[in-house]
């Protein structure tokens, strides 16, 4: 009698390992972002922690949250902390902070109802940051990359990875588990 033969069962981590293994020199010095803009500043997350992109959905806020948690949100049954990355980063605000039990926070001017939500994993959750407008995916070369100066040393230095010099700005990229746990 014949058996069926056993499945394989691949660790994801093996699985990671396996695709370094296969990439060109050329593919490993590259890396790809989801772009979006907060304030006028260009910033990115890596492609690979982002679960989707959607447009900003009404949030339900939390009494006493800190500085830059929005609030949360149902995504298709599941409930998501929305960050607003403008209070996070120390930017202008957008969004008044409402004092009364109103489960929405309003909008204080009208580009507010055009922001985004890009929606990340982190460990094990999802954390939605709220930004103003999408980019596009960017694949950019190592040999662009330079980390955050020592001398930045504000707030929002603090959430960021390093930099990337593109012909016609420059890519800022957020530490997605510092964001996460700010």
């Amino acid at each position: 009698m014949i058996g069926r033969p056993k499945p394989v069962h691949a660790s994801l981590q093996h699985i990671d390992i396996m695709k370094a293994m296969m990439e060109s020199p050329e593919e490993k010095s590259q890396q790809s972002f989801c772009t979006f803009q907060v304030d006028g500043f260009w910033y990115g997350i890596e492609v690979d922690r982002v679960q989707e992109v959607i447009r900003t959905r009404p949030t339900t806020r939390v009494p006493l949250a800190p500085n830059g948690v929005r609030g949360l949100m149902n995504l298709r049954g599941k409930i998501v902390c929305a960050l607003d990355l403008r209070d996070m980063l120390g930017l202008t605000a957008l969004h008044a902070r409402s004092e009364s039990k109103d489960a929405v926070v309003q909008p204080e001017c009208e580009f507010a109802s055009r922001q985004m939500n890009v929606v990340i994993r982190s460990g094990v959750d999802l954390i939605s940051l709220i930004v103003d407008e999408i980019g596009d995916v960017v694949r950019v070369t190592n040999d662009g990359y330079e980390p955050v100066p020592g001398s930045a040393g504000s707030n929002s230095a603090s959430l960021l990875h390093g930099a990337f010099k593109l012909q016609e700005r420059l890519l800022l990229i957020l530490d997605a588990d510092r964001v996460a746990a700010a």
